[in-house]
């Protein structure tokens, strides 16, 4: 039985051993997260306004070379903050964090865990909780083998997954289940059931271990860290703390895809002022055309990366207002089997037929910045020993950002140690984590360079912290659609949101318009309309946006290649309006510092007709909105190029239908009228 006398909850066992617990509320009363002792060993529970939704759930870490800890509970802290921070770019300029903070010490009886901390901060939407191991001596080496923080849902839920440790890291396509059918995932995990959502992930991974998922029961997750070659899972010295174990609770997706809980809790910004490098923008690039085998990465008659082509879309980018140009296979190493061969590359070395020099100063003339590219094939060693004198290169010829890569098997990424030994890591272990931090760090230090990973360590709200870190890749993105078997489903962007965008910006590359390339069978090519990749600016959410497609297939489009032209990719504000996993989404965001609105729509393979309300708009005012959307026989399937471009005058009082095709969508500009009203 239990007695509760304020925050502390008294359990009564039946042997007669009577236990602490301490519990913390969100500052709403929204969220109660409870942390005790049951036998010595640690546990957690929450409830939502009364309603449990996760059940006892075990805690703790256990070290190599040591039993499994007894602990007892110790003096407990409480805090609480309110405040407000802006972000230099983002999904949102300016943001709140609210929270209560419960800080419960923990004595144990290894040398490890004698004396330490649980961690609880509780958010209306979600909590986060960490360890603190402040009691190891500082410099005194641990080793961790293992991990028993579990997370064990109230009721029946259903999961969005995929399956962890696979060949292709993080680029598969999710699959809805029973929560009781899952075996090992990676994070973000969402579950839904009948009136609440969650999504599981950690905040501010660094130096550790990235954490994945496995099932232990029908109801049990636990977390599992991904592991060193020799099997241990993570490495420190004295006094640390872990990530943050993160999980959303809502009643909506909606309230999952908006909540800025993950960035709160980062550190703030440790880099300063980044305006003058880490920039948001829209790119163009020598990119395409290599998915679609019309050139090439490596040397050759159809090498890609040549002055002149480069110069011919810095002149396309310069016409339409982009204010980057990446360029891939501009340096030696490319020639052969590349992914096998990555020790190969220099990150300094131009191929004969592209002159770094001639390129940069042409792209200056024309007021557009060259996006360099360091793809690695997960050789490490040769990256680490050459990324200084290569980032001090590019700084010198104005390249300030940079698009890192990792294409290499999950299990064989190369680490070198200094007897000569090659040993194989996972690609999301401590190693890489360390590794990508860096690079995040040589980037910013001397040469102000913006990091955008491909291949990468998933998000974890450290670009917070670091600024100069604005993208990653971390699922199947638009290059599937070039020689993906299959290619991404229309559901895929309407999962993506709720479940890998919950992790933080993506690089996805949108923006195809040739959809079908020539292709007749649609696993071979992209599964949209065109309406839907207009539509896939506003809701898939980047910094650092690509209009993927050739020149060419923009300047057949000009009508709607505007919309590309015209949405932002920094917002003062984001709103989710209406979504359901798998189904359909509508997004809307106001652009940072301005007047304007752009709402996306997408739906799955289905047919959709929505309707929105525009409360969002400033009261008062008046709008033209500028429609994007699928002809009424538009299909991703026969007719994907069918799109209908309208113009009318709307309020915040009105309601908008949104009309889509299968693979459709809608994208909308809001522009404002009236500019000299009063606000």
């Amino acid at each position: 039985m239990k007695f509760v006398i304020g925050l502390t909850c008294v359990l009564v066992f039946q042997a007669g051993l009577v236990e602490a617990a301490e519990c913390v509320e969100s500052p709403g009363n929204v969220l109660r997260i409870c942390v005790g002792a049951a036998g010595g060993q640690p546990f957690y529970e929450v409830s939502r306004r009364g309603r449990p939704v996760l059940e006892r759930s075990a805690l703790g870490l256990t070290f190599v070379g040591e039993a499994q800890a007894n602990v007892t509970l110790g003096k407990v802290k409480r805090s609480a903050h309110d405040a407000t921070w802006e972000q230099p770019w983002g999904e949102q300029r300016v943001i709140r964090d609210h929270h209560n903070e419960m800080r419960v010490a923990m004595r144990g009886n290894t040398r490890s865990s004698k004396s330490f901390d649980i961690v609880v901060r509780a958010f209306d939407e979600g909590f986060g909780l960490r360890y603190d191991y402040h009691g190891i001596p500082s410099n005194q080496e641990v080793a961790i083998s293992d991990e028993r923080t579990q997370f064990r849902p109230a009721g029946k839920y259903q999961a969005w997954w995929f399956e962890a440790y696979q060949k292709e890291r993080d680029e598969y396509l999710y699959r809805r289940s029973p929560l009781a059918e899952l075996t090992k995932a990676e994070t973000p995990l969402t579950l839904e059931s009948p009136g609440l959502f969650l999504a599981i992930h950690e905040a501010a991974l660094v130096d550790f271990a990235s954490m994945t998922l496995r099932l232990t029961a029908p109801d049990t997750l636990q977390a599992d860290l991904m592991p060193w070659s020799d099997g241990v899972k993570v490495r420190r010295t004295g006094p640390f703390q872990t990530p943050w174990r993160t999980v959303l609770i809502s009643e909506t997706p909606g309230g999952l895809a908006d909540s800025r809980m993950e960035l709160n809790l980062n550190e703030p910004n440790q880099l300063g002022d980044v305006s003058a490098y880490a920039r948001p923008g829209k790119y163009v690039g020598i990119w395409w055309e290599m998915h679609l085998n019309r050139s090439t990465w490596g040397s050759g008659p159809q090498h890609g990366a040549t002055t002149a082509n480069t110069k011919r879309y810095i002149d396309f980018a310069a016409k339409h207002g982009f204010s980057g140009v990446l360029v891939e296979g501009w340096n030696t190493g490319w020639d052969g089997d590349w992914i096998a061969n990555g020790a190969s590359f220099s990150f300094t070395q131009t191929y004969p037929d592209f002159d770094l020099a001639e390129v940069t100063a042409y792209a200056r003339s024309k007021g557009v910045s060259l996006i360099g590219h360091n793809e690695t094939a997960g050789a490490i060693a040769n990256y680490e020993s050459q990324m200084a004198a290569g980032f001090e290169q590019y700084a010198k010829y104005g390249v300030h950002t940079v698009k890192t890569g990792y294409v290499k098997p999950n299990g064989t990424i190369q680490r070198l140690t200094p007897d000569g030994a090659s040993h194989n890591e996972w690609f999301a272990g401590q190693y890489l984590v360390q590794h990508h931090q860096r690079v995040a760090d040589t980037a910013a230090k001397n040469t102000k360079i913006a990091i955008d990973v491909h291949e990468p360590v998933k998000d974890t709200g450290l670009r917070r912290t670091y600024p100069n870190i604005m993208s990653r890749e971390g699922a199947r993105g638009q290059e599937f659609n070039a020689w993906g078997d299959p290619t991404n489903p229309p559901e895929h962007v309407v999962i993506l949101p709720f479940t890998r965008l919950l992790a933080g910006p993506m690089d996805f590359t949108p923006g195809i318009f040739d959809i079908t390339a020539g292709k007749k069978d649609i696993h071979k090519r992209v599964q949209s309309t065109l309406a839907n990749q207009l539509a896939l600016y506003v809701v898939i959410y980047s910094p650092l946006h690509m209009a993927a497609d050739l020149p060419e297939n923009y300047e057949k489009h000009p009508e709607a290649f505007q919309f590309i032209k015209d949405v932002p990719t920094d917002w003062e504000h984001s709103r989710t309006l209406d979504a359901r996993i798998g189904d359909y989404i509508v997004v809307a965001r106001q652009e940072r510092n301005g007047e304007d609105w752009y709402l996306g729509a997408l739906t799955d393979e289905q047919p959709r007709s929505l309707s929105v309300a525009l409360d969002f708009l400033q009261p008062g005012r008046s709008y033209q909105a500028q429609i994007y959307r699928d002809e009424t026989d538009a299909d991703y399937r026969t007719n994907p190029l069918a799109y209908v471009i309208e113009k009318r005058t709307v309020r915040a009082t009105d309601r908008l239908p949104l009309a889509m095709g299968p693979g459709g969508g809608v994208a909308i500009r809001f522009k404002a009228l009236d500019q000299d009203a009063p606000r």
